[in-house]
């Protein structure tokens, strides 16, 4: 019966064993196993072995190793349980050993998706300029249900929401001689909707930011001219009179310009032969 000759640590890996055997022909290298795997086996030298622990060995050291490659990839960061099966799915692990990795994982404390969710949503609201609804999308993406999620996303309260949401608003909300107040408006309130936030927190945002704040009024008149001007030379060869008025008209009203400034643009710099 082969019988252990040899047992020497990996240089590489301390935590791995490389066994040797004699069969009968002198000692030769079999199979490596993981520390864990040799103390639960007690090998040791001397030790007989029989073909079938001989395989018995190699397929727990299999097992062992899969859940070593789980344990790096968890070293960087927390995962999900999605983002762990994918991972050794796509590293070609069979269905068992995914099952059991996982099993384990759980077991030992290391993936809790509840956890997860929870320390994803603090990160996200920490330290990125995402609204609850971009980071529920990302969580289901990442494999939780709806309404672990939702449970998570109480710990992205209303106040830092619409903190944040104003933040954005005061920053962007800039008039700058070139764009209507209106559609810059339009703009900020877009880009707070595809960030994530919802439309009660964005409304309240921009309330907050108007109360606080009046018009530029000399900057809005400056777009006004800015714009229509345009208008102007794009029409000009195209379009007189009434005709030419009416679509510098059009072009600053789609704009967002209100209607008075439009009139007064009209009156100063377009001229209308009776």
């Amino acid at each position: 019966m082969p019988t252990i000759t040899r047992i020497t640590t990996q240089k590489r890996n301390k935590q791995r064993y490389n066994i040797f055997l004699d069969r009968g022909q002198g000692e030769a290298y079999e199979f490596s196993v993981d520390e864990e795997v040799l103390i639960q086996f007690m090998l040791r030298k001397g030790m007989e072995l029989d073909k079938e622990t001989i395989e018995t060995l190699i397929e727990k050291d299999s097992f062992h190793k899969t859940f070593s490659l789980a344990l790096n990839y968890l070293s960087y960061r927390m995962r999900s349980e999605k983002e762990i099966r994918t991972y050794l799915w796509e590293k070609e692990v069979d269905e068992e050993k995914i099952e059991y990795v996982v099993n384990r994982l759980k077991q030992e404390g290391y993936l809790n998706d509840k956890e997860f969710a929870e320390a994803l949503v603090r990160t996200r609201m920490q330290t990125s300029s995402k609204g609850p609804l971009l980071v529920k999308k990302e969580l289901i993406e990442k494999g939780l249900t709806a309404n672990m999620a939702e449970d998570a996303l109480v710990h992205y309260p209303y106040d830092v929401q619409l903190e944040k949401a104003m933040k954005w608003v005061q920053k962007n909300l800039r008039l700058d001689g070139r764009k209507s107040y209106k559609e810059q408006l339009q703009k900020v309130q877009q880009t707070l909707m595809q960030k994530g936030f919802t439309k009660d927190v964005i409304q309240e945002a921009v309330q907050e930011q108007q109360a606080s704040s009046e018009k530029d009024e000399d900057a809005e008149w400056q777009a006004v001219v800015h714009q229509g001007e345009k208008a102007l030379r794009k029409y000009a060869s195209k379009a007189e009179g009434y005709e030419l008025k009416h679509k510098i008209k059009g072009a600053l009203y789609r704009k967002g310009f209100p209607f008075e400034l439009i009139e007064q643009f009209l009156d100063e710099y377009v001229e209308v032969e009776n």
